[in-house]
C-alpha cells in the first residue's frame, strides 16, 4: 500500500466480523495484567490485559465474563472457538451489531 494512501476503518480491523447477528474477534490475550484492559492491535489480533492468572482456566472464564459485560449480553453468548490453551483466541457472540457499533462498545 502506498504512504499516506487511506484505507478505510473496515478494512483494517481484520481482526472483527460481523455476520448473521453474531460478531467473532480474533484476540491476543495477555493474562497476569494489573488490570483487564483493551491495549490496541498485535500481530491482527486485539490485543486485551486479564488480570486473572492463566492458571485453570480462569484467563478463560475472565475473558469470556468481561467480553458479556461490554456487550451486555448473557455469558451464555459467548462462546470461545480457538485457544482454550494459547494467547491468541477466537471468540464468538450472538449479538447483531454492525461494525461500527461493535467498536463504539469496545470504545474504539
Amino acid at each position: 500500500m502506498m504512504p499516506g494512501r487511506h484505507v478505510p476503518k473496515e478494512v483494517m480491523k481484520t481482526w472483527l466480523s460481523c455476520k448473521d447477528s453474531v460478531i467473532r474477534l480474533t484476540l491476543h490475550v495477555q493474562p497476569g495484567a494489573k488490570k483487564t484492559d483493551l491495549a490496541g492491535e498485535h500481530g491482527g489480533a486485539l490485543k486485551l490485559r486479564l488480570a486473572a492468572p492463566p492458571v485453570e482456566g480462569k484467563a478463560n472464564a475472565m475473558l469470556l465474563a468481561w467480553l458479556a459485560e461490554r456487550f451486555e449480553v448473557p455469558k451464555r453468548d459467548v462462546v470461545l472457538l480457538s485457544g482454550d490453551k494459547s494467547r491468541h483466541k477466537i471468540v464468538e457472540i450472538k449479538l447483531g451489531l454492525d461494525e461500527a457499533a461493535v467498536l463504539a462498545r469496545l470504545g474504539l
